[in-house]
């Protein structure tokens, strides 16, 4: 059984485990903050005299590989994988910490941990919340440290710098000049030691005690161990190199086609750098309505155009920025990406892109619907498990998912239908399993019955999503949003989605079709729509 440790607690590590090949785990978020975990390698005096023992995302390891960063999994916002037996002489402890990458403070994180696993066993837990911090924008969360032995302390200290007053304060320089390193590669797959995917599963199983066996050097991992790198005496050590926004999420500068653009100023470290005033020359709105084409005002649910009027825009492609001379940037200068500072942004009608590292959330997204991704992001198989693939090839709402998470951004599309970011706000939306592209992983999901009379089964499935995040709808074409009427019907291949609230029963008494044969209407199933005002519906131009 784990050990719950309270601020400054300390113990040896002999005493909770006989393993020395040990998994750290750190979980800690925020609402709308991104948030960078790291770990220093310091030595007797408490300084980083050797800057490759400063692990974090551009440096995923120590030479000798003693210190490993692994990333997301099992729960764990961060992971390493520390084997004491391998860290050098002259490294004396390590420190684990956190910083604000960006705007916010230490006062915002929820609850959060970091824990030490051994032998595939959890043997040690320091929690923490945000309601022990206030303005801090950094902190110290936990120590390995050698005395005599290897001891393990919770240290819980805010610091109320970001990553570089963290930096400095063990000894380090921050280079302001020095362009950041290349990013880390992300893993293909987790490591065979990493932690199951659930918290009541066996931790990792890596650094077991040796039972009557003959010492066997540190396990490997797919291949032989390196060996460790010579000592060097340290010379002055320079910082890593700050940490700079991607290029692909720095706003758009507006200037006449062929003229060069002025590289902005470098934000400081660790910061963000404020948009710029000047529209995005592509996708003008930052999360443009449900159907609606970006540029163009769309009315709320319920308030649509009337009926067999089209609001202005729709289907209309977006107008590019007149080109002011000729060349190569002029004439691509119309498709540059659309940045607008939100998790969800769509580029176009048919791409959307989300950022990870806003609102530490994972996303499920459909199996091969990633286009491009940038930055550090893991992508895994998500099952719905024996009964869910049971329940969903009964009901037809089963979705292939696959997990995005991490800190970058993911472009998402496929086979060029047209993607609608339905953001829900505690309430909810039922949408065919076939017509989702991808959500959040904080939206509750079921399959839904329509009861109904006539139809093979007396009833119809769809999926049901509710609870706070975003949903990424697809159809062909543009979509129509009409309220809900005591007379309002849908074909239920046309129907893409409707509020949940509304009631819904099945109908075959509608008459549209004559094409079929003599006296049969062509349309077997229909939807007939009640609700309350407010009560909306979305069909696409398309039958399958």
């Amino acid at each position: 059984m784990a050990r719950e440790f309270q601020r400054g607690h300390k113990a040896k590590i002999s005493d909770l485990t006989a393993g020395t090949d040990l998994y750290v785990g750190v979980q800690i978020a925020g609402p709308g903050l991104a948030i960078d975990i790291s770990c220093f390698g310091l030595d007797a005096d408490e300084q980083l005299s050797d800057d490759r023992y400063f692990v974090f995302f551009n440096q995923p390891k120590s030479p000798e590989e003693s210190i490993q960063q692994l990333g997301t999994q099992a729960g764990d916002t961060e992971s390493f994988r520390v084997t004491l037996d391998r860290i050098p002489a002259n490294i004396h402890k390590l420190s684990f910490a956190a910083s604000i990458d960006g705007a916010g403070q230490m006062s915002q994180i929820g609850p959060g941990y970091i824990r030490v696993v051994a032998g595939g066993e959890e043997v040690v837990r320091y929690s923490f919340s945000g309601s022990e911090f206030s303005t801090e924008r950094a902190l110290m969360i936990g120590d390995f440290y050698l005395k005599d032995v290897w001891r393990f302390a919770a240290v819980g200290q805010g610091f109320d710098g970001g990553l570089a007053a963290l930096l400095q304060n063990f000894g380090g320089e921050v280079a302001e000049e020095e362009q950041p390193a290349a990013q880390a590669q992300v893993p293909a797959g987790a490591p065979g030691f990493a932690p199951p995917p659930q918290a009541a599963a066996p931790a990792p199983s890596f650094g077991a005690p040796a039972q009557a066996q003959p010492p066997a050097p540190a396990p490997s991992f797919g291949a032989p161990p390196q060996a460790p790198a010579p000592a060097q005496a340290p010379a002055q050590v320079p910082a890593p190199a700050p940490y700079q926004q991607p290029v692909h999420a720095a706003p758009t500068m507006a200037a006449p086609m062929g003229t060069p653009l002025a590289p902005p100023a470098p934000a400081p470290y660790g910061q963000v750098p404020p948009p710029a005033p000047a529209p995005a020359p592509y996708g003008q709105q930052p999360q443009p309505s449900y159907g609606q084409v970006p540029g163009q005002q769309q009315p709320p649910y319920g308030q649509q155009p009337g009926y067999g009027q089209q609001p202005q825009g729709y289907g209309q492609p977006p107008q590019a920025v007149p080109a002011a001379g000729a060349g190569l940037a002029a004439a691509l200068q119309p498709y540059k990406e659309a940045p607008t500072g939100a998790r969800w942004t769509p580029q176009n009608q048919q791409l959307m892109r989300v950022d990870l590292a806003m609102g530490g959330q994972p996303v499920l997204a459909r199996q091969g619907s990633m286009v491009l991704y940038q930055g550090k992001v893991d992508f895994s198989y998500k099952g719905a498990g024996f009964a869910g693939r049971v329940v969903g090839n009964a009901t037809g709402q089963e979705m292939q998912l696959m997990r995005c998470s991490g800190r970058g951004q993911v472009f998402l599309a496929e086979t060029g239908a047209h993607l609608h970011a339905i953001e829900l706000q505690g309430d909810g939306i039922c949408v065919s399993a076939e017509n989702v592209l991808a959500f959040d992983e904080s939206l509750q999901h079921e399959i839904r019955r329509i009861e109904g009379h006539g139809i093979p089964g007396g009833a119809l499935f769809t999926m049901q999503f509710q609870g706070t995040g975003t949903v990424i709808v697809k159809t062909h074409g543009v979509p129509v949003v009409l309220p809900v009427t005591p007379t309002t019907f849908a074909d239920s291949n046309a129907i893409v989605a409707w509020s949940s609230a509304a009631q819904v029963i099945i109908s075959s008494q509608v008459r549209l079709r004559r094409n079929a044969y003599p006296g049969h209407s062509g349309e077997t199933v229909n939807l007939q729509f009640r609700g309350a005002p407010g009560n909306f519906i979305v069909v696409q131009p398309y039958e399958v």
